[in-house]
């Protein structure tokens, strides 16, 4: 067994309005925002493997764990203290997983974390998921490649170009944010204007307890 890799921040530049901290899985996933973020206001932390339920856990686990210390450390909120945000570093945090099983599941963990012990995230809605595309689908008669997010978005787009007659259509899966090129990943997940967000809210974290188990605090 290798033991597992240290946890590291990769900072931005400024502090305050306009920043924002990407949590994303993985080393791999990690380098390939770092190459088309802002470095002057967007941060980026990479998890190692699924986190802790921080639900099930409890406080005193939750406090300790690798990632969630360093998450309070980077936010410049301590975990479990439910006080204001006038002293973060970020302006919001972005959850921005895998487009798969194990991304979903990556982030509702992650949520849990938030509605246990950075509370105040969520209720000042500045806990947002960017939702990487699950695909590239292009053709010669399209302008640019299409980007579906979701199997049934993917089907829609296939049955478009067919009902178009829209030929020689290539469909490319992403295995996760590494293997999307870096034009994409930008454009996609990464640049605030273009990529496709919503902001998380309690009521998303409450779903998320009643899915994964675990007493609503």
């Amino acid at each position: 067994m290798y033991p597992p890799k240290p946890l590291k921040l990769v900072d931005c530049h400024t502090r305050g309005a306009g920043t924002e901290l990407f949590i994303v899985e993985g080393d791999s996933a990690a380098g390939a925002v770092e190459l088309v973020r802002d470095p002057a206001t967007q941060a980026v932390i990479p998890m190692q493997g699924k986190p802790l339920n921080a639900i099930k856990a409890g406080r005193a686990k939750t406090a300790i764990y690798p990632l969630f210390a360093l998450l309070a450390e980077a936010l410049g909120t301590a975990n479990f203290a439910n006080a204001g945000l006038e002293k973060s570093r970020y302006e919001r945090v972005v959850l921005l997983m895998d487009p798969d099983a194990d991304g979903i599941h990556c982030g509702a963990l992650m949520l849990l974390y938030f509605f246990a012990a950075q509370r105040p995230w969520l209720e000042a809605e500045r806990l947002h998921l960017a939702l990487a595309p699950l695909a590239s689908v292009s053709a010669p008669r399209l302008e640019q490649p299409l980007h579906p997010h979701t199997d049934a978005e993917l089907s829609h787009v296939l049955a478009q170009c067919h009902a178009k007659d829209v030929t020689e259509v290539e469909t490319r899966r992403f295995r996760g944010l590494a293997s999307i090129d870096q034009p994409t990943l930008s454009h996609t997940c990464v640049q605030p204007t273009t990529r496709r967000t919503r902001v998380l809210t309690l009521a998303d974290a409450q779903d998320a307890v009643r899915v994964f188990g675990g007493l609503e605090q």
